[in-house]
This record gives structure tokens, C-alpha cells and sequence, in this order.
């Protein structure tokens, strides 16, 4: 809450209010205070303390009488004076909390052919009304304040397909909004549309193969506008959920969109932000890019992505095909949720029907900012908590999606988190709940956020391992600093570490829990710090790396990532943060695919020897303590032997411009070797220069 004006006042709690005078308005003085209402009441005020802040004098008055809340109240000083008393941080206490937690889920519209009826829950609201509008014809209703803070309207016709809005005047003011609890919004979310999720041919549910571990999932991080944005594939539908799954003789016969994806093997395609984003336009999708992480309504289907974005009903049934075409093919489907901050709180739905209830402050009126986008939300505050969980669960249900990669999940909280994997899991057991568990400042308690520093409070809960990353990668902010895969030998026990999932060193409590990756859609691609940091070596050279890397992501214990592109050396031309920026950095290249053809095969053939081997996904902390070992070969190379009962692999990591070489008590058979110097079996392993070798012991 920013002093911006010469005199401000805000309800803090049942019994005080917070006055600031600026020190240029009556020189910030005042010997007493009163309080009125919209009817003119008069409440005694008193002065229980001053102090000086930020420029300000501030007051805090006491008042004996019990406040209305939702009511109007004004603060009037000795010159007559008066400023509207706006609800303050009396909605994060624990008596607000308890007084206006509603529990039942008919929140929005509930519809019926005889009648539809429409709840919003603003309990510091003074008044609401409901507008709704169909073809020429508008009408505006009053709506009727009841328990709990929950206002409603019933309205005893069919309004199937009409428009609404609810109008709500809270702390002195009128704001209009669409239904936070609604999927079916119009464009750029100027209304609300009455319908029912009954009423749509949604697509048949397909069972795909249950998921057993989290380590025996491979992840794959694609956008839905990269993916099919490059133009002359065959795709009709470009950049839009539609275009993602569609096939036809052309995207077969150049291998391209969905075409490719199949081919890659992978078994959970992971969605970049598929829900409303405020960066966008729906109705001219091309006028900019943005990747989405700037979300302003968490049920509504993202209308740039739609071929009918006008239509609500469209993007819903578009984006549920998109699923189901998926499971078709056994990929399971996560999605990127951004409940961490909302694009603009001024404009937020939630926060314009409740001012600053959803979101993270303090009792100085200041907002939380661990997300670096100038809020965080509130996970803490039941109604806020339940509107998210309220909301996974739809999502779950209409869509059938199979997991959820929460972005900046260290802003929220470990139990919230905990709700959520013991909801999803409740409604599908092999679902995936995963994130960036970065440690981030916000006013969550250290102790308390859903941080890798906490993982062990979240027993079902994998967290991106940015140590994986740094090991493996080098740095992610000096592109000049070298991991293990540049050849880079300083972390060489750290290595080992992160490909026993960092459950021997208790950095993760199970392989489960540890999701290996060295680029995702944030920071310079793989192959662009490799042009960097190896900017000396021959472009053959760094393509080996790349295989390298790969290779260390899809064989280490834990839950295996790759960012699209990944698998063909994908470049964003330099470029460290592409969010905002055109088409041209961000597709997905198919000739850059074709040149780089080689790379891909290596992959698609490593996610298969993961796929094939036990060894490679092992669950507990105890089978990795038990089951895998390393050596080094003249302190360059890693030998890493892993075992499951009687799959036993040994792998041959060499990230040195040296050839070596490695003799075993036994043949072994060569399931893998990019270096392509060994027969089929042998006992004397050759490992060539920035090389991968991948032997399996026959019993």
C-alpha cells in the first residue's frame, strides 16, 4: 500500500485504524479524529499513538464500537477533513479469516435451464449489482448480501449464452468485473459467459499407461506457440492448441509438430502457462509474443492459443482434444501454473472484489515481492488458498491433465503445497507435482516456503535441481564459466553427487523428488553458452557436448528434463531471456532439427536406454546408496555402474578432448557409444573424445 497522498486512512484490525497525515497537510497535526458512515453515524476516536513514517505522520486510532464490515466509513480530523477508510490489513486477520471463510463450492454461476444463480464473495464490499446483456438488451440487477460476505443473485429464466459482468463498489469506489470462478469468459476477459461445462461435446477420456515413479517419467518442456510457429510445415493452424496435435501427409513427411513429438519417446509433454495471461491480446495474438508467465485469470483458457478465441466455449473443447491427442499416443500432459503473482494487481479481478485479500502483506501495508513482479499471492488466507485448490480440481476434471509444474513455487507455501499434491493424487494417483523450489525472498517464513530447503515437508513434491544444472552446465549468469560437461573437472565429487539424484549428500531425501535438467525456457539455451564458454572448439566438437549433456540428464538417478530444441542443439541466437521477443528467436527450427538430425537420434536413443533400464530409475535413497558407484579414469572421465536386481549398466562419461580407454572382468554389450569405437561387445571399453558410452552386463 504505497503513501501517495497527503492524508490516508486504513481499517487494520477489529479495533484500530491507521491515519496518515503527510507532513505538508497541516503539517501533519491533528488533536483528535472521528469516524463517520454512509449514513452519517458518528464513531468517537482515540488517539492511542503517533509516530513519524516515511514522511508521514502516523496515527493510530482507537474505536469502542463494533464496525460493519462492507459498510462505508470515513475519517474526519480537527480542520473537518475527511478521507474515505479503505480496508486494510484487517483482511489478513485471523478473525476476518474465520468470520468470511465459506466453504461450499457454488461460487460464480450455477446453472440450471429454470434458473441461474450467481454468487461472489466480497465481504468488504458496500454493494454489488449484476449486469447482464443479451444481443441489444441489458438489464443490471441488485444482488442481495448474505452470510459470510457472499453476495448473490437468482435469476428464474434460461440465460444460457448471455453476457455478464458483477459491478461492485468497495473502499468508495465502483469497479466492474468478469466471474473469477468462471471458465467461459469472453475475449481479453470483458465478460463472463453463462454456460455449463454439460452443455459441450467434451472429448473422451483415454486412460494412458499409469506412471508407477516419478523417475520413470521423462519431461519434455514445449510452448504451445513455438512449437508450430515456424512457417512452410504443414501445419494449418499455427500456434495454437489446435495446430500442437494436428498430423497430416505433410507434417509427416517432414517430420514436424506433433509428428516430431511422437517420435521423441518422451512421456510427459510439459505445457508452458496454457491459462490466461494479461500480455496478450486473444483477438490479434500476432501484435506480440510473450511466453505467459503474467497470469490474470487462473480458470480461463488462454485465447491466443485458440482458432476461435471469440467463442469460450472453443478454447475449452481445443484445448481438451489437445490432451486427449496426447494421451492417444500414451504422453501424458503437465501444465506450467503461475500462482505465485498475478500480471497487474490493480487490474486483478480477485483483488478489485477484495481488496489486498489474495495477496502477501504486511502490517506497514506493504506487499510481498519474492516473485520480483511487485505481489505475491497469498496461499495463506482460506478463501485464497481454497479458490486455488478449488481451481486445480477443475482443472483436473475437465481436462484430465496429468501433472502440474508450478512456477517460483518457493513464494508459496509447504502446506498449501501438501493440499495440493493430496488433492490431485485424490483424483489421479500417478500424478505429477513438481516445480522451481527456489528459496525466494517473500514474506513466507523461511521455515514455512515450498523451497528445496524444506523438501523434506513435502513428501510427494519434485523440485528442479539448479544444482544439476550449475554442476553439469556452468553457470547460468557468467556464460564464460565452465561445468563438467565443458570439461571442467572442479566439481567432479559434485558430479557424482548430482547423478546419484543429491540423495547420498541429503540434498533430496529420494530420487523422486530431483528433477534433472541443464536449460529450460528461462536463461541462454545449452547450445548458446556452449558457443560461449567453448567458443574456441569446432562446431562438431560442441555438438558432442550437447549429446553429452543430454546423456547426463536422461541417465542420472532422479526424473529426467529436457527443454525443447534441446535435443537438436536449439539456439535462441544468443539471447538469455526470451519472453517477450519475436517468433524468429523462440520457434522451434525443424531445419536447424534436419541439420543437427544426428544429435536428435542420439537422444531419442538415450530417453530408450532409460526407458529399457530399471538401473536408471531407481526410487529411494537407499537403492541409490546401495545400487550406484563411480570411479573416474584419470580424474577426467566418470565410470558410473548402476544396478537394479539383474539390470546392470555401466556408462562412460568423457567430457576431455583425451581418449581413453577402460578394461572390464567381463564382456559387456555396447547398448550406446557416440564415439563409435567398439564392437557390439567387449571387455575393453574405448572411450573417445567427448564421448558417452552406455554398456550393459549380461547375466
Amino acid at each position: 500500500m504505497r503513501k501517495v497522498k497527503a492524508y490516508e486512512a486504513y481499517i487494520d484490525d477489529y479495533d484500530y485504524i491507521i491515519v496518515y497525515m503527510r507532513k505538508d497537510f497541516y503539517n501533519g497535526r491533528s488533536k483528535f479524529f472521528y469516524l463517520k458512515d454512509q449514513d452519517d453515524n458518528i464513531i468517537p476516536l482515540t488517539i492511542r499513538y503517533k509516530d513519524q513514517y516515511e514522511g508521514f505522520t502516523r496515527f493510530k486510532l482507537i474505536f469502542e464500537q463494533e464496525l460493519t464490515i462492507g459498510n462505508e466509513y470515513y475519517v474526519v480530523n480537527e480542520y473537518g477533513r475527511s478521507v474515505l477508510c479503505e480496508y486494510g490489513h484487517i483482511v489478513k486477520t485471523s478473525k476476518f479469516y474465520e468470520d468470511y471463510f465459506y466453504p461450499e463450492k457454488d461460487l460464480g454461476l450455477t446453472y440450471s435451464k429454470k434458473k441461474a444463480v450467481f454468487k461472489i464473495w466480497a465481504p468488504t464490499a458496500l454493494e454489488m449489482k449484476l449486469r447482464l446483456k443479451k444481443d441489444n438488451n441489458e438489464t443490471i440487477l441488485s444482488m442481495n448480501k448474505e452470510e459470510k460476505g457472499v453476495f448473490s443473485c437468482t435469476v428464474n429464466k434460461d440465460l444460457l449464452g448471455y453476457h455478464y459482468t458483477f459491478i461492485v463498489r468497495v473502499n468508495g469506489s465502483w469497479r466492474e468485473v468478469a466471474d473469477p470462478y468462471s471458465s467461459f469468459c469472453g475475449p481479453n476477459l470483458h465478460y463472463s459467459v453463462v454456460e455449463d461445462i454439460s452443455n459441450l461435446n467434451m472429448p473422451e477420456k483415454i486412460e494412458t499407461t499409469p506412471l508407477e515413479s516419478y523417475c520413470d517419467a521423462i519431461l519434455y518442456e514445449a510452448s504451445i506457440r513455438d512449437f508450430t510457429s515456424q512457417k512452410h510445415i504443414g501445419v494449418h493452424y499455427p500456434k495454437t492448441f489446435h495446430g500442437f496435435t494436428e498430423e497430416n501427409e505433410i507434417t509427416k513427411k517432414k517430420d514436424t509438430g506433433f509428428t516430431y513429438l511422437k517420435s521423441l519417446g518422451i512421456t510427459h509433454v510439459q505445457l508452458m502457462p496454457c491459462f490466461y495471461f494479461g500480455s496478450k491480446n486473444d483477438l490479434h495474438p500476432d501484435l506480440n509474443y510473450n511466453w505467459g508467465y503474467d497470469p490474470m485469470h487462473y480458470r480461463v483458457v488462454e485465447g491466443s492459443y485458440s482458432i476461435h478465441p471469440e467463442i469460450c466455449q472453443e478454447r475449452i473443447l481445443e484445448f481438451a482434444k489437445l490432451v486427449q491427442d496426447c494421451h492417444k499416443e500414451n504422453i501424458k500432459v503437465t501444465i506450467d501454473v503461475v500462482y505465485n503473482h498475478i500480471y497487474v494487481k490493480e487490474d486483478s479481478i480477485l483483488d478489485n472484489l477484495v481488496p489486498n485479500y489474495y495477496f502477501l502483506m504486511d502490517r506497514e501495508g506493504k506487499f510481498s515481492n519474492g516473485s520480483f513482479c511487485g505481489n505475491d499471492i497469498d496461499m495463506i488466507a482460506p478463501m485464497s488458498k481454497k479458490y486455488f485448490l478449488d481451481t486445480i480440481e477443475r482443472i483436473i476434471k475437465w481436462f484430465d491433465i496429468d501433472g502440474l509444474r508450478f512456477d517460483l513455487m518457493g513464494v508459496l507455501d509447504c502446506k498449501f503445497m501438501n493440499e495440493v499434491e493430496e488433492l490431485c493424487h485424490s483424483i489421479k494417483p500417478d500424478f505429477m507435482i513438481y516445480g522451481e523450489g527456489w528459496n525466494m525472498p517473500s514474506f513466507v517464513p523461511e521455515y514455512l516456503r515450498a523451497s528445496q530447503n524444506n523438501q523434506e515437508k513435502m513428501p510427494r513434491i519434485a523440485h528442479f535441481s539448479d544444482r544439476f544444472r550449475e554442476v553439469f552446465k556452468g553457470s547460468n549468469g557468467q556464460l564464460d564459466k565452465k561445468g563438467y560437461i565443458q570439461g571442467s573437472t572442479d566439481e567432479l565429487e559434485h558430479v557424482k553427487q548430482c547423478m546419484s539424484a543429491s540423495c547420498l549428500d541429503y540434498y533430496f531425501d529420494s530420487p523422486e523428488k530431483v528433477i534433472n535438467y541443464v536449460e529450460c525456457h528461462d536463461n541462454h539455451t545449452l547450445w548458446d553458452k556452449l558457443a560461449f564458454s567453448c567458443f574456441n572448439e569446432e562446431e562438431d566438437i560442441r555438438k558432442k557436448r550437447q549429446v553429452l549433456a543430454n546423456a547426463f540428464c536422461l541417465l542420472a538417478q532422479g526424473i529426467p528434463f529436457l527443454h525443447s530444441g534441446q535435443e537438436f542443439c536449439r539456439t535462441k541466437k544468443g539471447i538469455g531471456n526470451s519472453y517477450c521477443r519475436k517468433d524468429s528467436y523462440n520457434m522451434i527450427d525443424y531445419n536447424l532439427r534436419n541439420k543437427n538430425i544426428d544429435v536428435v537420434e542420439n537422444t531419442k536413443a538415450l530417453i530408450q536406454i532409460r526407458k529399457n533400464h530399471a538401473c536408471f530409475r531407481l526410487r529411494t535413497r537407499k537403492e541409490c546408496k546401495d545400487n550406484v558407484y563411480f570411479s573416474t579414469i584419470e580424474d577426467e572421465a566418470l565410470v558410473y555402474n548402476t544396478r537394479k536386481e539383474m539390470d546392470h549398466c555401466i556408462v562412460f562419461f568423457n567430457p576431455s578432448l583425451n581418449h581413453h580407454e577402460y578394461k572390464l572382468d567381463r564382456n559387456v554389450k555396447i547398448l550406446f557409444d557416440n564415439g563409435n569405437c567398439n564392437e557390439s561387445k567387449t571387455n575393453l571399453v574405448q572411450i573417445a573424445p567427448v564421448s558417452v558410452v552406455v554398456c550393459g552386463f549380461e547375466y
